[in-house]
């Protein structure tokens, strides 16, 4: 069965860019122009995916987020034009589960959009993961970096797969402490630090100068490619 995504942008030229390249990947693709709008959607038929865009008219994005957070679990991609620290903070923190910064290609928003729904529509078991030279075999539960097989504990395995799923994307302590469950029921936030140090042990060239799983100051981690 088809995805069906809601794109809620209120640029229409820019929200049938978007209609197009995500139909052309086989999404059924509703566009809307503001936040109750968007609201409105949402409640009569719940998206496998909702497209939100921060700065629209009526109800902003974030408030939009905040209110669906409150009555539904449905994945949301943000769009934002700011790129600032605290900004990419409230989009997280107001129930997104991704973000873009505007100006995007409407490919990369095709590519994280697929990403999510890859895993909020439970398919992440069939997947290797490749970023540069680390590999995360999801069904075997492996790991190799540089070649070498790198041995994880449970919690450490189900962020680095989480964190592979989306190179380069920041995720929140909260996040990935939220990757976590299940495996780790009595973890606090604090414990994502001791076990990204002991990934950085085991997948960095360098750990004291991590290339692969990088800090953003005040945000969180984010993984990427690292040395060639």
């Amino acid at each position: 069965m088809s995805a069906y995504l809601l794109v809620a942008e209120d640029d229409r030229g820019q929200a049938e860019v978007l209609r197009r390249y995500l139909s052309a990947e086989g999404y059924d693709t509703v566009v809307v122009h503001d936040g109750r709008a968007a609201l409105d959607q949402v409640r009569r038929r719940r998206p496998d995916l909702l497209v939100l865009d921060v700065m629209m008219p009526g109800l902003d994005g974030l408030t939009v987020a905040r209110v669906l957070r409150a009555e539904s679990t449905v994945p949301i991609l943000m769009l934002t034009a700011r790129a600032g620290e605290d900004d990419l903070l409230a989009g997280l923190d107001g129930g997104a589960d991704d973000y873009l910064t505007k100006p995007y290609s409407p490919r990369e928003l095709t590519a994280r959009a697929r990403a999510l729904l890859r895993r909020t529509r439970g398919r992440t078991e069939e997947l290797v993961l490749t970023v540069g030279r680390l590999v995360v075999d999801v069904a075997r539960h492996q790991v190799e970096a540089d070649g070498n097989p790198v041995s994880c504990t449970p919690g450490e395995f189900a962020i680095l797969a989480a964190m592979a799923e989306q190179p380069d994307r920041v995720f929140t302590r909260a996040q990935l402490l939220e990757r976590t469950r299940g495996v780790e029921r009595d973890s606090v936030e604090r414990s994502i630090d001791v076990h990204v140090l002991n990934l950085r042990r085991k997948i960095e060239p360098n750990p004291k100068r991590p290339a692969r799983l990088v800090t953003v100051y005040g945000i969180g981690y984010k993984l990427t490619a690292g040395p060639a």
